[in-house]
């Protein structure tokens, strides 16, 4: 039976108070966590949101322009950290960057499961694709590494397919402290920095630091 509109579920905030636009991006999230993205309509959110499809509309004219933002926002959270210890071996520094983006995307994980399920979808494809490879030249330079001309394009590239092959790992990693997750994001930047010199530097790479079991994300 088709769900009637009182069934839908409104947002739960997750930090937005305050924040219109943020009140939106969750109360879009929590939606495509129970029923998918590519599906979702905008009025749908409207409805979960408390607003009028005007309203929405000039916040965000479309689920391409929510997604975008939402990238957006895990962005400032990993950035917030500042750069990583200059003083750690660079591969060290791309994890860690890296890491603090798994953990901000952890209260999301649903969401982000439904996106990526549905990332056929050539909107989300297109735009998301764009905004993906934003966010690793942010990473890169988080972590002390160019991402300027023709090396940097490289160095862009190559992340977003060790991001990528860490990211199929983090949907399905049950473990408390993201141990799958950690390997594997180890094991692509090792083979990256082989393969395409992710990385510069003629020093080996010093091993990942472990983290420690802990329901908390380190400050963002």
């Amino acid at each position: 039976m088709a769900r009637q509109p009182a069934d839908r579920p409104r947002s739960s905030g997750h930090g937005s108070t305050g924040d219109p636009a943020g009140h939106i991006i969750d109360a879009a999230l929590d939606l495509a966590a129970i029923e998918g993205w590519s599906g979702l309509s905008m009025a749908s959110i409207a409805e979960a949101a408390g607003l009028t499809l005007a309203e929405l509309h000039a916040a965000f004219p479309s689920k391409s322009c929510l997604l975008n933002a939402f990238i957006r926002r895990i962005d400032a959270q990993v950035l917030a950290a500042g750069p990583a210890d200059a003083d750690e071996a660079a591969r060290d520094r791309l994890f860690e960057v890296l890491m603090r983006r798994f953990d901000a995307l952890a209260p999301r994980k649903a969401a982000v499961a439904a996106v990526l399920r549905d990332i056929v979808d050539p909107a989300v494809g297109l735009v998301g694709l764009p905004a993906v490879a934003r966010s690793m030249a942010w990473t890169l330079e988080a972590a002390g590494l160019s991402a300027a001309g023709l090396s940097g394009l490289i160095r862009v590239q190559g992340l977003m397919l060790v991001y990528a092959d860490a990211v199929r790992v983090w949907l399905r990693d049950d473990t408390p402290d993201m141990a799958k997750t950690m390997a594997a994001l180890d094991k692509g930047l090792r083979r990256a920095e082989s393969l395409v010199h992710l990385v510069s530097g003629l020093t080996p790479f010093r091993p990942a630091p472990a983290r420690p079991v802990s329901g908390e994300p380190p400050a963002v």
